[in-house]
């Protein structure tokens, strides 16, 4: 299965849930999981490389690769047989390498914030992935929502979302979000993320993936 985690607006969060979904399918799910790392900051591959040096175990494959590279990846990735693999998409939508990469995605799990930029980078977004791949399922994920801030668009927002697809319970703004590296999730983290990540994992991924 092929999820790819993005969103046209930089700074959404997507490297950060990368991450907590790649550790909560491999230490939670018993999952195997490939994280291919496309942002332009990488740096999901470089606490990778960081973990490696510390003498980590490596409880999944992160993988540092361009859009170019993709097509040469595609046929490797179907063949993989259970494994889930991860994509970290850079956050712009003008560059025809990402075609191949949203044509072959069963998944596409988007972070976005409740702001009006952030929303109408959203949906541009799901736009265009859709004209490409119309069968993609599409999640949406209220990421780094304060506790404290009443978002006066929010209901309006997940409305117009849960036309394009399904809106999951949100992810609070914490600081112990920034501890996450590839071979743990800090405890503390596990009852904030857990809710998210069970609706995504029973209602997609623990089904068979649609070719």
């Amino acid at each position: 299965m092929v999820i790819i985690i993005g969103n046209q607006k930089g700074g959404a969060g997507k490297s950060t849930l990368t991450l907590l979904l790649a550790n909560y399918l491999v230490q939670v799910k018993k999952r195997k999981v490939t994280v291919i790392d496309m942002d332009y900051q990488q740096s999901i591959a470089q606490k990778f490389e960081k973990a490696k040096l510390l003498e980590n175990p490596e409880p999944y494959e992160v993988i540092a690769a361009s859009l170019d590279d993709y097509p040469a990846m595609e046929d490797l990735l179907y063949n993989s047989g259970e494994q889930v693999v991860l994509i970290d998409l850079p956050g712009k939508l003008d560059d025809d390498g990402l075609i191949p990469v949203f044509r072959s995605a069963n998944l596409v799990i988007c972070p976005f914030s409740y702001d009006e930029f952030s929303f109408n980078s959203t949906i541009l977004f799901s736009v265009v992935l859709r004209k490409i791949n119309p069968e993609v399922m599409l999640t949406y994920v209220p990421n780094r929502i304060k506790a404290n801030v009443r978002y006066e668009t929010q209901l309006e927002v997940d409305e117009q979302l849960q036309k394009l697809g399904s809106v999951t319970p949100v992810l609070p703004d914490r600081i112990d979000f920034q501890r996450t590296n590839t071979f743990q999730t800090p405890l503390s983290l596990i009852p904030a993320i857990r809710p998210v990540f069970e609706i995504i994992y029973q209602n997609h991924i623990a089904k068979p993936a649609t070719p």
